[in-house]
Order: C-alpha cells, then structure tokens, then sequence
C-alpha cells in the first residue's frame, strides 16, 4: 500500500509543510481503512475517525511515541513543530504544533521507510 521512495536526498530538501500535508492525508487514509470493519453507519464510522484525526487526539499520540523514536525521527519532528507559527482559533499552539509535527514524520516515513512508517502507525490506531 505505501511506496517507499529511493531518492532520499531530494526527500531531505522536502519543506516540513509539504511532508505534513502529505502527512496528513497518510494518516487519515490509514486511520478509515483501521476503522473500516466491522461496519457500521457511516456518521459512526465518520466520528470514530475525527476523533482519531483531530489535532489533540494527534498531538497526544507524539507524546506517547516520543520514546520510541530515533534521533533521526526527532529532527524530523523539531523540523515539523518548527514550520508552523499559526494555528486554528480553537487550538493551544502547542498542541497544533506536536499535530502537524506528527503529521511531519509521517509524511516523511511515508516518503522514507514505509516499514518503520507501518509501525509507528500500528502502535497509533
């Protein structure tokens, strides 16, 4: 399901906000596939997902993984926290900031190590 791309030097050059956004849309992808069975109606399905998606619920599974992450994976994570000044009204900065860190680091090993992105993403969901 992922690709594990050969060029790493170029993925290095990435700005932290565009492995964010490709970040975020790996992690929801794989939180609705989680969540797919059993079925259910789909306003439950939808708001078991955003709960998982939301920005507290993400900064919150960074903490949890914090220990576990190499030091690669860490830069990784500065960089993300470091590449966003603004934040949405409802949110504390910090918690949007560890978000779309989090949301970095996915994209980053998504593009990167597809194996190492497939088990942050279990210990997550």
């Amino acid at each position: 399901m992922f690709v594990q791309t050969k060029d790493h030097s170029s993925i290095d050059r990435l700005s932290p906000a565009f492995l964010a956004y490709i970040g975020d849309a790996v992690y929801e992808l794989y939180v609705r596939t989680a969540y797919l069975l059993p079925p259910r109606k789909l306003a439950d399905y939808h708001n078991q997902v955003v709960a998982q998606v939301r920005a507290e619920t993400q900064a919150a599974a960074l903490q949890q993984l914090q220990p576990y992450l190499t030091e690669t994976e860490k830069d990784i994570v500065r960089r993300g926290r470091n590449a966003t000044n603004s934040h949405p009204r409802r949110l504390k900065p910090e918690v949007y900031q560890q978000a779309t860190s989090l949301e970095t680091l996915i994209g980053y090993l998504y593009l990167q190590d597809s194996q190492r992105l497939n088990e942050i993403l279990r210990n997550l969901v």
